[in-house]
C-alpha cells in the first residue's frame, strides 16, 4: 500500500472544495499526512470591467486569505498540519502545474466551484487536474 505523505488541496472558497479539505483531513488523519491549500486566482476579473482590476485583486486576495485562513483553522482542529498558497493563475493549468513540479502523493478536489456557469464558460478545473495531473487525483462531490 502507497503511503500518502503530502496532499494537495485547491480551494476556492465554495462549499465543494471545503467538501474537498475534509475529505483530505481524513486521510491526512489515517496516514499522517500534510496537506498543501491552494488558491489560483485570474489576474483580471472574469468580465473586462476598465481601471478595476487592482481594486478586483485587492478584493479577491482577501477573500481568499479569509477562506485558507479558516481552512488552516479547520485542519489544525483535526490536529492536520496545514500550509497554503495564494497565486495569481488560471484555475485549470496552474493546479496541475503545481503538482506537477511538487512531490504531492494526491490531490483531493471538489467536483465543483463557484458554479455550473462558469464550469461550462471557462471549463472545469477538476477535470482539467485529472487529465493533466502525474498523480492521483481524487474529486469529491
Amino acid at each position: 500500500m502507497q503511503k500518502i505523505k503530502k496532499i494537495l488541496v485547491p480551494l476556492d472558497g465554495s462549499k465543494n472544495s471545503f467538501r474537498a479539505l475534509d475529505m483530505a483531513i481524513t486521510l491526512a488523519k489515517q496516514f499522517e499526512s500534510s496537506i498543501v491549500g491552494l488558491c489560483a486566482i485570474p489576474l483580471e476579473p472574469p468580465i473586462y470591467m476598465p481601471g478595476m482590476s487592482s481594486h478586483f485583486k485587492k478584493k479577491i486576495t482577501e477573500e481568499a486569505e479569509k477562506f485558507m485562513e479558516q481552512a488552516r483553522k479547520v485542519a489544525e482542529e483535526n490536529g492536520v498540519d496545514f500550509k497554503y498558497y495564494i497565486a495569481y493563475e488560471n484555475p485549470t493549468k496552474y493546479i496541475s502545474e503545481f503538482a506537477n513540479n511538487r512531490d504531492f502523493d494526491l490531490i483531493v478536489v471538489g467536483s465543483h466551484g463557484h458554479g455550473a456557469i462558469r464550469e461550462v464558460l471557462l471549463g472545469s478545473v477538476a477535470h482539467s487536474t485529472v487529465h493533466r495531473a502525474k498523480t492521483a487525483v481524487l474529486v469529491v462531490k
